[in-house]
């Protein structure tokens, strides 16, 4: 099976790409080159997805089996995808996002037959328009798609709400003994996913017929409060966690572009039921704990310094809400 990836090196994706090469497919990853690429066994495709010409050129003749974009964001990006490979690939994958479903939601349990609604966070409402251009083309003109929606997945980042998505700032401030914030009491349950168990259920998607035109997410059953995520957190970094609990509609007042990811996300509880995924891919099961996956984080953070980066907004950001939120 020859699958191309758009994209391809990424938190979610190299995991996945991994995988691909692991099982005996023919990947290449299509990339602008100025990331480095190491996926042994995948052929890298130079040239940039959103100037199409110059990808039309770069792939001449080639087809595929699968074609999947794991950077598409917006309509104007599967738009354009339609046009690229259109009559191209058995089937095009849209990774979507589980922040689509319905905010607030009405039921714990999320199933995809779940409303997409979420008027709190334009990156969940431009996935929804994309689910729901490609879905129009699927009715329209049978083209092959399959949507995955992911949620807080991850592999070199801890996968938290609030301290700085990728970077080291919130162990920093572990280390340091400094407070951290906790939305809401802490209590509401959140699973967490680490890649290399999403990528078990995904490549078990690819070239699959009975794929084509559904929707899936693909998530842990491990259930964990954000006090036990930012504790576990802490303890495998050898200290325990100065958690400030703070509401958040109190943090969104505060810093608007922090709580919109709080309102239009993580402030809720959510089960997500994996049975729908699990009929295509018999056998699915997330196998790596968070307690185990935190410490892979952690090894990868200590392989090179370099990738420990302090992220000083993150910082000030933390430090402004708590003084507001003491001080009121």
């Amino acid at each position: 099976m020859r699958i191309l990836f758009i994209g391809g090196t990424g938190n979610i994706s190299t995991s996945v790409s991994k995988l691909v090469v692991e099982q005996g497919f023919d990947l290449y990853l299509l990339n602008r080159g100025q990331t480095k690429v190491d996926i042994p066994g995948a052929q890298t495709i130079t040239a940039d997805i959103h100037q199409p010409d110059q990808v039309r050129q770069a792939l001449g003749d080639l087809t595929f089996d699968v074609v999947v974009n794991w950077i598409a964001f917006v309509p104007g990006d599967v738009q354009q995808d339609l046009e690229l490979f259109r009559g191209k690939t058995g089937q095009y994958v849209f990774i979507s996002s589980a922040s689509v479903y319905q905010k607030p939601p009405v039921h714990p349990v999320i199933t995809e037959s779940t409303p997409l609604y979420n008027p709190h966070l334009q990156y969940s409402r431009d996935k929804i328009a994309c689910e729901e251009f490609l879905m129009g083309a699927y009715r329209s003109e049978h083209f092959p798609i399959t949507i995955v929606r992911p949620s807080l997945t991850y592999a070199n980042r801890f996968p938290i709400a609030l301290g700085g998505w990728g970077g080291y700032t919130l162990a920093d401030r572990l280390l340091k003994g400094q407070p951290i914030i906790v939305h809401g009491d802490g209590s509401s349950i959140w699973p967490v996913t680490h890649a290399e168990d999403f990528a078990k259920g995904f490549v078990g998607l690819l070239g699959h017929p009975q794929a084509i035109g559904q929707a899936f997410h693909i998530t842990s059953d491990e259930l964990l409060t954000w006090n036990q995520i930012y504790a576990t957190i802490a303890s495998a970094l050898g200290v325990e966690a100065r958690m400030v609990h703070i509401p958040s509609d109190f943090i969104a007042k505060v810093k608007p572009d922090w709580g919109a990811g709080l309102l239009g996300d993580k402030t809720w509880s959510v089960i997500f039921d994996n049975s729908k995924i699990r009929t295509l891919v018999p056998g699915y099961q997330a196998t790596i704990p968070f307690h185990a996956g935190v410490r892979k984080v952690l090894a990868w953070f200590d392989e090179d310094a370099g990738r420990k980066r302090i992220d000083d907004d993150v910082n000030q950001g933390m430090d402004a809400i708590i003084a507001v939120y003491e001080g009121k």
